[in-house]
Protein backbone atom coordinates (compact mmCIF):
# COMPACT_ATOMS: atom_id res chain seq x y z
CA UNK A 1 0.00 0.00 0.00
CA UNK A 2 1.19 3.63 -0.90
CA UNK A 3 2.65 5.10 2.16
CA UNK A 4 1.05 8.34 3.15
CA UNK A 5 2.15 11.63 4.93
CA UNK A 6 0.50 12.90 8.31
CA UNK A 7 -2.26 15.49 7.76
CA UNK A 8 -2.07 19.15 8.22
CA UNK A 9 -1.57 19.53 12.27
CA UNK A 10 0.15 15.92 12.98
CA UNK A 11 3.60 15.72 13.94
CA UNK A 12 5.52 13.09 12.15
CA UNK A 13 6.38 11.40 15.56
CA UNK A 14 2.35 11.11 16.05
CA UNK A 15 1.50 9.64 12.61
CA UNK A 16 4.79 7.40 13.38
CA UNK A 17 3.69 6.52 16.58
CA UNK A 18 -0.13 5.76 16.64
CA UNK A 19 -1.32 6.04 12.78
CA UNK A 20 1.20 4.23 11.24
CA UNK A 21 0.82 0.85 12.76
CA UNK A 22 -2.97 0.94 12.58
CA UNK A 23 -2.69 1.85 9.23
CA UNK A 24 -0.60 -1.21 8.74
CA UNK A 25 -2.69 -3.66 10.83
CA UNK A 26 -5.42 -2.24 8.66
CA UNK A 27 -3.71 -3.28 5.19
CA UNK A 28 -1.47 -6.18 5.68
CA UNK A 29 -3.94 -8.41 8.46
CA UNK A 30 -7.28 -7.55 7.99
CA UNK A 31 -6.30 -6.98 4.48
CA UNK A 32 -8.69 -3.73 3.89
CA UNK A 33 -8.69 -2.42 0.98
CA UNK A 34 -6.39 0.93 0.34
CA UNK A 35 -10.00 2.83 -0.04
CA UNK A 36 -10.75 1.79 3.61
CA UNK A 37 -7.34 2.86 4.76
CA UNK A 38 -6.97 6.18 3.23
CA UNK A 39 -10.87 6.80 4.75
CA UNK A 40 -9.82 5.51 7.89
CA UNK A 41 -6.49 7.32 8.02
CA UNK A 42 -8.81 10.73 7.22
CA UNK A 43 -10.72 9.83 10.06
CA UNK A 44 -8.26 9.97 12.20
CA UNK A 45 -6.57 13.10 10.88
CA UNK A 46 -9.87 15.02 10.71
CA UNK A 47 -10.23 14.53 14.61
CA UNK A 48 -6.97 15.13 15.51
CA UNK A 49 -7.10 18.76 13.76
CA UNK A 50 -10.77 19.55 15.86
CA UNK A 51 -8.19 18.41 19.15
CA UNK A 52 -5.93 21.13 18.06
CA UNK A 53 -8.16 24.00 16.80
CA UNK A 54 -10.11 23.41 20.33
CA UNK A 55 -6.50 22.78 22.19
CA UNK A 56 -7.34 19.31 23.30
CA UNK A 57 -4.33 17.67 21.66
CA UNK A 58 -1.96 18.20 24.94
CA UNK A 59 -2.92 14.90 26.46
CA UNK A 60 -2.80 12.85 23.53
CA UNK A 61 -4.79 9.45 21.85
CA UNK A 62 -4.40 8.00 25.45
CA UNK A 63 -5.87 10.92 27.66
CA UNK A 64 -9.35 11.11 25.57
CA UNK A 65 -12.87 10.97 27.19
CA UNK A 66 -16.29 10.85 25.97
CA UNK A 67 -16.65 14.19 26.46
CA UNK A 68 -14.09 14.75 23.81
CA UNK A 69 -15.94 12.94 21.43
CA UNK A 70 -19.50 14.37 22.10
CA UNK A 71 -18.09 17.29 21.20
CA UNK A 72 -16.68 16.08 18.51
CA UNK A 73 -19.64 14.63 17.11
CA UNK A 74 -22.27 17.78 17.68
CA UNK A 75 -19.78 19.97 15.66
CA UNK A 76 -19.41 17.01 13.06
CA UNK A 77 -23.27 17.06 12.15
CA UNK A 78 -22.88 20.38 11.25
CA UNK A 79 -20.46 20.01 8.12
CA UNK A 80 -20.74 16.05 7.70
CA UNK A 81 -23.58 14.10 6.08
CA UNK A 82 -24.99 11.53 8.24
CA UNK A 83 -23.61 8.45 5.93
CA UNK A 84 -19.66 9.89 6.75
CA UNK A 85 -20.35 10.76 9.98
CA UNK A 86 -20.95 7.04 10.64
CA UNK A 87 -18.19 5.87 8.75
CA UNK A 88 -15.85 8.31 10.30
CA UNK A 89 -17.07 7.42 13.73
CA UNK A 90 -16.76 3.90 12.42
CA UNK A 91 -12.74 4.66 11.57
CA UNK A 92 -11.99 6.28 15.11
CA UNK A 93 -14.11 3.29 16.92
CA UNK A 94 -11.98 0.34 15.20
CA UNK A 95 -8.63 2.76 16.01
CA UNK A 96 -9.22 3.05 19.64
CA UNK A 97 -10.26 -0.80 19.67
CA UNK A 98 -6.64 -1.56 18.33
CA UNK A 99 -4.58 0.50 20.75
CA UNK A 100 -7.31 -0.97 23.65
CA UNK A 101 -6.20 -3.97 23.34
CA UNK A 102 -2.40 -3.53 23.05
CA UNK A 103 -2.70 -1.63 25.87
CA UNK A 104 -1.82 1.92 25.02
CA UNK A 105 -5.20 3.48 25.90
CA UNK A 106 -7.51 2.70 28.81
CA UNK A 107 -10.46 3.14 27.25
CA UNK A 108 -12.20 3.70 23.67
CA UNK A 109 -14.28 6.97 23.82
CA UNK A 110 -16.00 6.23 20.74
CA UNK A 111 -17.73 3.00 22.31
CA UNK A 112 -21.14 3.35 22.76
CA UNK A 113 -21.44 6.88 20.98
CA UNK A 114 -24.66 7.50 20.07
CA UNK A 115 -25.09 8.64 16.33
CA UNK A 116 -27.97 9.85 14.73
CA UNK A 117 -30.18 7.69 12.93
CA UNK A 118 -29.52 6.98 9.20
CA UNK A 119 -32.04 7.33 6.74
CA UNK A 120 -32.25 3.72 4.70
CA UNK A 121 -32.79 4.76 0.99
CA UNK A 122 -33.21 2.43 -2.13
CA UNK A 123 -30.47 2.12 -4.29
CA UNK A 124 -30.75 3.49 -7.28
CA UNK A 125 -30.90 1.65 -10.68
CA UNK A 126 -31.29 2.14 -14.49
CA UNK A 127 -34.54 0.17 -15.84
CA UNK A 128 -33.60 -2.41 -18.52
CA UNK A 129 -34.14 -0.17 -21.55
CA UNK A 130 -32.10 2.58 -19.29
CA UNK A 131 -29.31 -0.27 -19.48
CA UNK A 132 -29.59 -1.31 -22.69
CA UNK A 133 -29.17 2.44 -24.09
CA UNK A 134 -26.34 2.88 -22.02
CA UNK A 135 -24.50 -0.13 -22.88
CA UNK A 136 -25.11 0.86 -27.04
CA UNK A 137 -22.92 4.10 -26.41
CA UNK A 138 -20.00 2.76 -27.19
CA UNK A 139 -21.18 1.27 -30.86
CA UNK A 140 -23.23 4.24 -31.37
CA UNK A 141 -20.25 6.81 -31.10
CA UNK A 142 -18.31 4.63 -33.34
CA UNK A 143 -21.18 4.05 -35.98
CA UNK A 144 -20.84 8.18 -36.12
CA UNK A 145 -16.90 8.10 -36.35
CA UNK A 146 -16.81 9.75 -32.93
CA UNK A 147 -14.67 7.00 -31.18
CA UNK A 148 -12.03 5.18 -32.96
CA UNK A 149 -12.21 1.42 -32.57
CA UNK A 150 -9.74 0.31 -29.92
CA UNK A 151 -11.59 3.07 -27.55
CA UNK A 152 -15.32 1.97 -28.38
CA UNK A 153 -14.36 -1.66 -28.14
CA UNK A 154 -12.62 -0.93 -25.12
CA UNK A 155 -15.39 1.27 -22.94
CA UNK A 156 -17.81 -0.97 -24.23
CA UNK A 157 -15.63 -3.81 -21.88
CA UNK A 158 -15.87 -1.53 -19.20
CA UNK A 159 -19.89 -1.23 -19.52
CA UNK A 160 -20.65 -4.61 -19.79
CA UNK A 161 -18.48 -6.07 -17.02
CA UNK A 162 -19.64 -3.16 -14.40
CA UNK A 163 -23.25 -4.07 -15.97
CA UNK A 164 -23.09 -7.92 -16.95
CA UNK A 165 -20.85 -9.47 -14.38
CA UNK A 166 -22.17 -7.02 -11.28
CA UNK A 167 -18.09 -5.91 -10.78
CA UNK A 168 -17.17 -3.18 -8.43
CA UNK A 169 -14.77 -0.37 -10.23
CA UNK A 170 -11.83 -1.62 -8.18
CA UNK A 171 -12.16 -5.10 -8.97
CA UNK A 172 -12.72 -4.10 -12.93
CA UNK A 173 -9.45 -2.40 -12.92
CA UNK A 174 -7.79 -5.19 -10.88
CA UNK A 175 -9.11 -7.78 -13.68
CA UNK A 176 -6.48 -9.75 -15.73
CA UNK A 177 -6.83 -12.27 -18.34
CA UNK A 178 -5.53 -14.89 -15.90
CA UNK A 179 -9.27 -14.54 -13.76
CA UNK A 180 -11.35 -14.96 -16.60
CA UNK A 181 -12.18 -18.66 -17.69
CA UNK A 182 -13.53 -18.44 -21.34
CA UNK A 183 -14.67 -21.54 -21.55
CA UNK A 184 -17.21 -21.59 -18.25
CA UNK A 185 -17.79 -18.08 -18.87
CA UNK A 186 -16.48 -16.92 -15.72
CA UNK A 187 -14.59 -14.62 -13.57
CA UNK A 188 -12.28 -14.75 -10.49
CA UNK A 189 -12.63 -11.52 -9.17
CA UNK A 190 -11.17 -9.90 -5.27
CA UNK A 191 -13.59 -8.36 -3.43
CA UNK A 192 -13.31 -6.43 0.19
CA UNK A 193 -11.45 -8.26 2.59
CA UNK A 194 -9.87 -9.99 -0.40
CA UNK A 195 -11.99 -12.27 -0.39
CA UNK A 196 -12.56 -14.09 -3.64
CA UNK A 197 -15.65 -15.05 -5.60
CA UNK A 198 -16.79 -16.48 -9.19
CA UNK A 199 -18.71 -14.57 -11.23
CA UNK A 200 -20.54 -15.20 -14.47
CA UNK A 201 -19.92 -12.60 -16.98
CA UNK A 202 -22.60 -13.70 -19.56
CA UNK A 203 -22.38 -14.04 -23.18
CA UNK A 204 -22.29 -10.64 -24.44
CA UNK A 205 -20.11 -9.32 -21.93
CA UNK A 206 -17.70 -12.61 -22.45
CA UNK A 207 -17.61 -11.78 -26.42
CA UNK A 208 -17.11 -8.15 -26.01
CA UNK A 209 -13.94 -9.18 -23.77
CA UNK A 210 -12.73 -11.68 -26.06
CA UNK A 211 -12.97 -9.48 -29.10
CA UNK A 212 -11.06 -6.27 -27.88
CA UNK A 213 -8.59 -9.14 -26.35
CA UNK A 214 -8.18 -10.62 -29.87
CA UNK A 215 -8.07 -7.37 -31.55
CA UNK A 216 -6.47 -4.55 -29.55
CA UNK A 217 -4.85 -5.87 -26.63
CA UNK A 218 -0.99 -6.00 -26.74
CA UNK A 219 -0.20 -8.10 -23.91
CA UNK A 220 -2.77 -10.89 -23.10
CA UNK A 221 -1.00 -13.03 -20.64
CA UNK A 222 -2.56 -14.76 -17.45
CA UNK A 223 -1.63 -11.20 -15.58
CA UNK A 224 -2.03 -8.56 -17.48
CA UNK A 225 -5.18 -6.29 -17.30
CA UNK A 226 -8.08 -6.78 -19.20
CA UNK A 227 -9.03 -2.78 -18.99
CA UNK A 228 -6.14 -0.84 -20.60
CA UNK A 229 -5.13 2.90 -21.53
CA UNK A 230 -4.50 3.76 -24.78
CA UNK A 231 -1.10 3.70 -23.78
CA UNK A 232 -1.99 -0.18 -22.76
CA UNK A 233 -1.53 0.38 -19.27
CA UNK A 234 -4.16 -0.92 -16.20
CA UNK A 235 -7.05 1.74 -16.50
CA UNK A 236 -6.73 3.90 -12.93
CA UNK A 237 -10.12 3.55 -10.63
CA UNK A 238 -10.60 7.57 -11.76
CA UNK A 239 -10.76 7.45 -15.66
CA UNK A 240 -13.14 4.59 -15.15
CA UNK A 241 -15.38 6.79 -13.49
CA UNK A 242 -15.18 9.87 -15.56
CA UNK A 243 -15.91 7.18 -19.10
CA UNK A 244 -19.30 5.82 -17.15
CA UNK A 245 -20.44 9.82 -16.62
CA UNK A 246 -19.36 9.86 -20.11
CA UNK A 247 -21.82 7.63 -21.46
CA UNK A 248 -24.71 8.42 -19.00
CA UNK A 249 -24.35 12.24 -20.65
CA UNK A 250 -24.46 10.33 -23.67
CA UNK A 251 -27.81 8.66 -23.06
CA UNK A 252 -29.39 11.41 -21.41
CA UNK A 253 -29.61 9.92 -18.26
CA UNK A 254 -29.20 11.20 -14.70
CA UNK A 255 -25.31 12.18 -13.72
CA UNK A 256 -25.54 11.07 -10.29
CA UNK A 257 -25.64 7.20 -11.35
CA UNK A 258 -22.01 6.09 -10.64
CA UNK A 259 -20.71 2.84 -11.67
CA UNK A 260 -21.41 0.93 -8.33
CA UNK A 261 -25.15 1.89 -9.61
CA UNK A 262 -24.37 -0.30 -12.43
CA UNK A 263 -24.28 -2.99 -9.93
CA UNK A 264 -27.30 -1.64 -8.24
CA UNK A 265 -29.09 -2.30 -11.43
CA UNK A 266 -27.63 -5.68 -12.06
CA UNK A 267 -28.42 -6.81 -9.18
CA UNK A 268 -32.10 -6.01 -9.37
CA UNK A 269 -32.73 -6.80 -12.85
CA UNK A 270 -31.47 -10.31 -11.16
CA UNK A 271 -34.12 -10.28 -8.89
CA UNK A 272 -36.60 -8.96 -11.08
CA UNK A 273 -35.74 -12.22 -13.69
CA UNK A 274 -36.39 -14.06 -10.57
CA UNK A 275 -33.20 -15.29 -9.24
CA UNK A 276 -32.49 -16.10 -5.98
CA UNK A 277 -32.09 -14.03 -3.46
CA UNK A 278 -28.81 -15.81 -1.42
CA UNK A 279 -27.51 -16.68 -5.36
CA UNK A 280 -27.47 -12.44 -5.73
CA UNK A 281 -25.44 -11.98 -2.50
CA UNK A 282 -22.64 -14.88 -3.26
CA UNK A 283 -22.71 -13.27 -6.79
CA UNK A 284 -22.29 -9.27 -5.44
CA UNK A 285 -19.47 -10.97 -2.52
CA UNK A 286 -22.07 -9.11 -0.05
CA UNK A 287 -20.86 -10.91 3.18
CA UNK A 288 -24.39 -10.28 5.16
CA UNK A 289 -27.73 -11.20 3.40
CA UNK A 290 -28.88 -8.15 5.30
CA UNK A 291 -26.88 -6.16 2.29
CA UNK A 292 -28.45 -7.93 -0.23
CA UNK A 293 -32.16 -7.58 1.22
CA UNK A 294 -32.43 -3.77 -0.09
CA UNK A 295 -32.84 -4.74 -3.48
CA UNK A 296 -35.82 -7.08 -2.44
CA UNK A 297 -36.86 -3.65 -1.29
CA UNK A 298 -35.88 -2.14 -4.41
CA UNK A 299 -38.32 -4.74 -6.57
CA UNK A 300 -41.75 -4.10 -4.17
CA UNK A 301 -41.33 -0.85 -4.57
CA UNK A 302 -40.58 -1.05 -8.63
CA UNK A 303 -44.08 -3.26 -8.85
CA UNK A 304 -46.31 -0.90 -6.68
CA UNK A 305 -45.16 2.08 -9.11
CA UNK A 306 -46.05 -0.32 -12.18
CA UNK A 307 -49.19 -1.09 -10.45
CA UNK A 308 -50.10 2.35 -9.41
Amino acid sequence: MKRTEPGEGMSAALAAEWVRPFLDFLAKERRYSAYTVRNYRQAIEDFHRWLRRNGRAGAGFDGLTPRETRDYLIEAQRRRSRRTLHNQVSGLRTFFRFWLQRGRVKRNPFAGLPLPKLQRSLPKFLTEAQAAKLLGGPQQLLANQALDAFTAGRDRVVLELLYGGGLRVSELVALDYGAIDFAAGSARVLGKGRKERVCPLGRVALAAVRKFRDEFAAAKGPGDPVVVTVRQRRMPVREVQLLVKRYLALADLPMDLSPHKLRHSYATHLLNAGADLRTVQELLGHASLTTTQVYTHTSVARLKEIYA
